[in-house]
């Protein structure tokens, strides 16, 4: 889907960040060509984008890992067939960072045999979905906080300028387990003093990025289905190469343990799920459709189809962890609102209480250790850190949602 076409989608009518880069794009370029990258879950929706952004601006080097050999076969194909190549180095690797090759991969970078100037994490278990078993939520905070913490160890090691990990707005006064594990994420990497610097990104929601329901829409057109959504839910969206240009201004200009995000402006603005929906279909030739259920939408797929109408089922939500409203920053941070035209900047000072990190690690390992948990369990390792969590339970999940 073209750019442009994006924008329209989420009902602005000009992209964002454009004063800022066209102020910024040469000292961008300058520390991008003249720099190594290694990207971890670089074949993402964001982490592909940024991938992108850097290859436009031929890097020294630039390294790829991922789990999904897929991905990585089309994030290939898509740059060879757009951009073409490179004078720098540029590979990439399949292979589970939390796996046994990481541990090889780590002695050869860290004995200079390719070394890296800025180590970008974009491995991330995004979904509040994730919420609904114990086990996917152990996941969640193997992937949200210990791979985190391992590679920035590895970025450390290998004497890295820059580590960059990707947050969540969904990380500013959490209300599930996906924003405190980023938030937990964010203290983790707060709390660490060294010569490699860290920094983060709070983003809005990423239209039509893999695995978000704006993606599945496509995926429900193309197998003949209806499209479900909520039509209380308000978020502020932007598009994967908006999003990719949040990071690279964290990445090359961030300060140590600063967190950008973007400005809310006329140009960033709310929309609904069901809005979204209903400028999707009409961008494709289909007349929304709404019907009073589940069924009766599944239903009258054929039906509606031949008169170039598509069933649609919105809903109130009531499912866990769904937050009323987005928010980038809270009451208790200190924001740069000056820097930048369209970019905010928390600035944060080293004051995470490390004992209580530690305590978290324990936490979590005598729970591994005795290979038994429940959520209940990691709820309450959870609340040890962030004291006013305010995690919505409401015992139904977005599995139980068409």
């Amino acid at each position: 889907m073209e750019n442009s076409e994006l924008i329209r989608l989420i009902g602005r009518e000009a992209a964002i960040f454009q004063q800022d880069m066209a102020k910024h794009e040469g000292e961008l370029e300058e520390r991008i060509k003249t720099s190594r990258f290694l990207v971890v879950g670089g074949a993402g929706s964001i982490g592909g984008a940024v991938v992108k952004e850097l290859f436009r601006r031929n890097p020294r080097a630039l390294h790829v890992i991922d789990t999904s050999e897929n991905n990585l076969a089309e994030l290939v194909r898509d740059l060879r067939s757009s951009l073409g190549y490179i004078d720098g180095d540029f590979h990439a690797y399949c292979f589970d960072p939390l796996g046994s090759e990481f541990p090889a991969f780590a002695h050869a970078a860290t004995s200079g045999e390719h070394s890296y100037d800025y180590v970008l994490n974009f491995s991330a278990l995004k979904h509040v979905r994730s919420e609904k078993d114990p086990f996917t939520l152990m996941r969640l905070l193997d992937v949200n906080v210990f791979l985190t913490r391992k590679l920035l160890g590895f970025a450390k090691d290998c004497g890295a300028k820059k580590f960059f990990c990707v947050s969540t707005d969904k990380a500013a006064n959490p209300v599930n387990m996906m924003g405190g594990s980023k938030r937990i994420m964010e203290m983790f990497l707060i709390g660490e003093q060294s010569e490699t610097a860290v920094s983060t990104a709070r983003f809005a929601n990423v239209a039509f990025s893999d695995g978000s329901l704006p993606y599945a829409w496509t995926q429900r057109i193309l197998k003949g289905q209806p499209i479900s959504a909520p039509n209380d839910i308000r978020r502020y969206f932007v598009t994967g190469q908006e999003g990719a240009q949040l990071c690279l201004f964290s990445i090359l200009q961030g300060a140590d343990r600063e967190i950008y995000f973007p400005k809310l402006s006329a140009n960033l603005h709310l929309i609904t799920f069901s809005s979204m929906a209903e400028r999707y279909l009409e961008s494709i030739g289909y007349e929304p459709y709404h019907c009073d259920s589940e069924e009766e939408a599944r239903k009258r797929v054929s039906e509606l189809r031949s008169q170039k109408k598509w069933p649609c089922f919105f809903f109130t939500t009531d499912t866990t962890g769904e937050k009323d409203f987005e928010e980038f920053y809270t009451d208790s941070e200190q924001v740069d609102w000056d820097r930048y035209a369209e970019l905010g900047v928390v600035m944060n000072e080293a004051f995470v209480d490390q004992d209580k990190l530690d305590e978290f690690d324990r936490r979590i390992s005598t729970l591994r250790t005795n290979a038994a948990w429940t959520k209940s369990d990691l709820l309450e390792a959870f609340g040890g850190l962030l004291p006013n969590f305010a995690h919505k339970e409401t015992g139904k999940n977005l599995d139980n949602r068409m």
